[in-house]
C-alpha cells in the first residue's frame, strides 16, 4: 500500500521541516523526488540524504515567487504526477502593524508561488491524464490566531484554491487536497523563537509545546498522494490535536 513507484513528485520547500519529511517519505516509498527550494544548501543535503538510502531525487535552486523560473523548473522535469505546495514563510503583525512590504512579501511566496506552480503543472497533468496536488494549508485559515493577519490571509487563499482546483478538474482525473496543520516543531519553529523570544525560548517553547512532527504530516501527504486516495479531492484535513474542532 502507499506506494509511490513510478511517479515523479514535486515539492516545494522540500529543503527543511515539513517538506523534507514529504521528500524523504516520498523516495522512501519510490517515487521520483524533485525538491524546489530558495535555499540550494539545504536542498542539497536532503536530496544528498535521500540518495544514501538509495532513492532517486533532484534539487532546483528556485523562487516559486518567479513565475518564469518555475516554468523553467516544469520543463526540465518533462514529466510530474504529484505536486505538493508546502514552501511558506511566517509574519508577525496585525492589520495594524503589518507593513506593505510585509503584507506583500508573504502574499508572493504563500500565494503566488503556489499559483505558480499550479500554473506550470496543471498543464501536464492534462497532457498525461491526471495527477495529484495537495497544498499545505494552515488551521489559521479556520480560526482566528492572535497577530498572523498576513499569514492567516495567505492560508485561506490556498484553502480556496484547492476548492476551487478541485472543481475546475475534477472531471480531467486531477485530484486536489490541503492538510491544515497546527504548529509543528521544525527548525522554522525554533528560529521563529530565537528571533521573537531571545533569551525566553525554552519557556515560550514549553508554552507552546502541544506540536504535532513533521512526520506524521508527511503520512497523511503519502496517503493523499498515493493512489488509495484516488477517491479523495476537494477537501481539507486538519492535523492539529483537536484545536480546530474543540476550541470552537
Amino acid at each position: 500500500m502507499f506506494s509511490l513507484s513510478g511517479k515523479t513528485a514535486l515539492i516545494t520547500g522540500g529543503g527543511s521541516g515539513i517538506g523534507k519529511a514529504i521528500a524523504v517519505l516520498f523516495a522512501q516509498q519510490g517515487a521520483t523526488v524533485h525538491i524546489i527550494e530558495l535555499n540550494d544548501t539545504a536542498a542539497t543535503d536532503v536530496v544528498n540524504e535521500i540518495t544514501a538510502s538509495g532513492g532517486v531525487a533532484i534539487a532546483h535552486a528556485c523562487d516559486i515567487s518567479n513565475q518564469q523560473a518555475v516554468l523553467q523548473v516544469v520543463a526540465l522535469m518533462k514529466t510530474v504526477d504529484i505536486l505538493v505546495n508546502n514552501a511558506g514563510i511566517a509574519h508577525i503583525g496585525t492589520a495594524e502593524t503589518t507593513a506593505s512590504a510585509d503584507f506583500e512579501r508573504v502574499f508572493n511566496v504563500n500565494v503566488k508561488g503556489a499559483y505558480n506552480c499550479l500554473h506550470a503543472v496543471i498543464p501536464q497533468f492534462k497532457k498525461v491524464g491526471g495527477g495529484v496536488i495537495l497544498n499545505l494549508c494552515s488551521i489559521a485559515a479556520f480560526v482566528g490566531i492572535p497577530d498572523r493577519f498576513a499569514y492567516s490571509m495567505s492560508k485561506g487563499a490556498i484553502y480556496a484554491m484547492t476548492l476551487s482546483v478541485a472543481k475546475d478538474y475534477l472531471n480531467q482525473n486531477i485530484r486536489c487536497n490541503c492538510i491544515s496543520p497546527a504548529r509543528v516543531h521544525t527548525p522554522f519553529v525554533d528560529g521563529f523563537l530565537q528571533k521573537n523570544y531571545p533569551g525566553n525560548e525554552a519557556a515560550m517553547f514549553e508554552k507552546l509545546s502541544k506540536t504535532g512532527t513533521p512526520a506524521e504530516i508527511a503520512a497523511l501527504a503519502l496517503y493523499l498522494c498515493s493512489n488509495e486516495a484516488a477517491f479523495i479531492s476537494g477537501n481539507n484535513y486538519n492535523i492539529d490535536g483537536g484545536f480546530v474542532t474543540l476550541n470552537n
